[in-house]
């Protein structure tokens, strides 16, 4: 679901899909609205990939633009995330294609979980997604962690 408050939108929820045969998929109708001027999927953490609205990844590439052209340290994370980049292109049934360097890499081979965190969304494998929750700790501990942003 998509929450408006100041200017900001927050995504949030679960929404668990399939690729088809070909690898295509549709992005989940609840967070559609978000991303209506388009969108972009790259590599994420923890093996899932981000999806930004075009507004969203606009606004990170201005602010990678601000990164040092000849500083190597800055440039690595630069290209890794930016090569791994791609603009969705729906089909005429609301499907696209998942490229397989971004299937790779997340693990996706069918079952899909579409997160909202935030500002973006996130792809996951359904195992990943299983394996991350389980693996995450105790909920009351972690939610405790925020204290740590001042949240």
């Amino acid at each position: 679901m998509i929450f408006g408050k100041g200017g900001m939108t927050m995504l949030n929820g679960e929404y668990f899909h399939q690729c088809d045969q070909k690898f295509r998929l549709r992005l989940p109708a609840k967070l559609k609205k978000e991303f209506s001027d388009g969108c972009f999927i790259t590599k994420g953490s923890d093996g899932c990939l981000f999806v930004f609205s075009r507004k969203q990844f606009d606004a990170l590439e201005e602010r990678l633009d601000s990164l040092p052209i000849f500083d190597s340290k800055a440039q690595r994370p630069l290209r890794l995330l930016l090569s791994s980049a791609f603009e969705v292109e729906e089909d005429n049934q609301g499907r696209f294609l998942l490229p397989a360097s971004l299937r790779e890499f997340a693990g996706i081979t069918k079952d899909v979980v579409f997160i909202g965190v935030g500002n973006r969304a996130e792809l996951w494998s359904r195992e990943r997604w299983n394996k991350y929750n389980e693996n995450a700790g105790n909920f009351d501990e972690v939610l405790s962690e925020l204290g740590e942003y001042g949240i």
